[in-house]
C-alpha cells in the first residue's frame, strides 16, 4: 500500500483531531478556529465550506484567502523538523498550522500563538 502524502489528506479528517488534541488540554474548538482564521484568512463561512467540500490539505491551503503576514514568525520544531527550514511552501503552511495547534495544546497564551504581542 502506498503511503499517503500529508497534502492529500482531507482537511475534514484532520480538523477534528486538532479539536480533540486541544480539548484534552482544556481548550476549545473556537480557539482552534481562531488560529485557523488568523493563519489562513478564512472566516467561519469559508472554513465550513472547506469542510463541506471535503478539501484536501492542498486544496484547503491553495484556496486560503490570505496567509497571515506574521506566519513568518512561527518558529520551532514539529515532528522533529524546524518549520522555518521547510522548503516546500505547502508543507510549511501545513506544519505552521500543526505548530500553532501544538502551542495551544501546550497552554501557550493565544496572543503569543497569534504573534500579536
Amino acid at each position: 500500500m502506498k503511503k499517503k502524502d500529508i497534502s492529500d489528506m482531507l482537511f475534514k479528517d484532520i480538523y477534528p483531531l486538532y479539536i480533540q488534541k486541544v480539548e484534552r488540554k482544556g481548550h476549545t474548538k473556537s480557539e482552534v478556529d481562531e488560529i485557523i482564521y488568523w493563519l489562513t484568512g478564512y472566516d467561519e463561512t469559508g472554513l465550513n465550506e472547506q469542510l463541506t467540500k471535503e478539501s484536501t490539505l492542498t486544496q484547503f491551503f491553495n484556496a486560503e484567502p490570505h496567509l497571515n503576514d506574521n506566519a513568518k514568525f512561527i518558529k520551532g520544531s514539529i515532528c522533529g523538523i524546524r518549520v522555518e527550514e521547510i522548503k516546500d511552501p505547502l508543507v510549511q503552511k501545513i506544519r505552521y498550522l500543526d505548530k500553532l495547534i501544538d502551542e495551544l495544546a501546550h497552554n501557550k497564551a493565544i496572543d503569543k500563538i497569534l504573534r500579536t504581542s
